[in-house]
């Protein structure tokens, strides 16, 4: 086993969150988990009596968090794993959504994200050690009708962490943006929230997509405890991934996506250096 770490994890009651928190404490680990109420915080604590410790926090009570973590640091140690798992998704057409429905998605994917990275960096860069993790999605490199909020929200926290690590990287902290594919969690279920449709002119090019997403519901390829090994993985590692993908499905995506991308780039190549002085 490698050396004991003290993990902080967002959002430890489901998905990958819960599936990472267990195989840490598994490995020896310490993991301090956030949950959401206080029921949560005893069912988590009773995975171990000596390792396992939940703080009740909302990551959009963004007041809340500084003081939340320098109380974990204070009590039960230096966190030196950061991993950014609270997030949900939003399902809906763009013309449809409103926009406090953006919001909210970006409060929890993003703010609260970067409001926990703030929280914990002086305590890393003091140290000149540390790693944060930030769960994306491959929503944060490819895309589909009926997503845009999410995508919107993980394509911002991908530039976040990738900008954050060659800031912090002089201070020994590594920052590493993982992927997932689709996965065997509570995301396109309990987690996810759905604005009303209304428009019928989008139908045609929306419904077959929700009907898809609900009849694969349960039956994803990914196995949310493998994500938590490949996760330990990274955290062990001497020189950590900046961005890690999860699944084979994301892995073709994005391959798809690039070259796509690298094809349109040619393409456009001789107007693209037209405007050069």
């Amino acid at each position: 086993m490698a050396s004991s770490k003290i993990l902080l994890i967002t959002g430890v009651s489901s998905g990958f969150g819960r599936a990472l928190a267990q195989e840490a404490l598994a490995d020896g680990h310490t993991v301090v988990g956030t949950v959401r109420s206080t029921q949560a915080k005893r069912d988590f604590e009773s995975l171990s009596a000596t390792a396992a410790f939940a703080r009740v926090l909302d990551v959009t009570d963004f007041e809340a968090i500084e003081g939340a973590v320098a109380e974990i640091e204070a009590s039960v140690g230096p966190v030196d794993v950061l991993v950014n798992n609270a997030g949900y998704g939003h399902e809906g057409i763009m013309e449809e959504s409103p926009l406090a429905q953006m919001r909210q998605q970006f409060d929890v994917n993003v703010f609260g994200a970067v409001a926990m990275m703030k929280a914990v960096l002086p305590f890393m860069r003091e140290r000149r050690r540390g790693h944060i993790l930030n769960i994306t999605s491959m929503g944060g490199y490819i895309t589909m009708p009926g997503i845009a909020y999410y995508c919107g929200s993980k394509f911002a926290l991908e530039g976040i962490s990738e900008a954050l690590g060659k800031e912090v990287a002089p201070f020994g902290i590594a920052v590493t943006a993982v992927a997932p594919g689709s996965f065997r969690t509570d995301w396109a279920g309990r987690s996810m929230t759905r604005t009303p449709r209304s428009i019928s002119d989008y139908d045609a090019i929306f419904n077959p997509i929700r009907q898809a997403r609900e009849e694969k519901s349960g039956k994803q390829l990914g196995d949310p405890r493998k994500a938590a090994r490949a996760m330990l993985a990274a955290i062990a590692a001497e020189r950590p991934p900046v961005h890690l993908l999860l699944g084979s499905d994301a892995l073709g995506l994005v391959r798809d996506k690039l070259s796509a991308l690298q094809e349109e780039i040619r393409t456009w190549e001789p107007v693209t250096i037209s405007t050069d002085h």
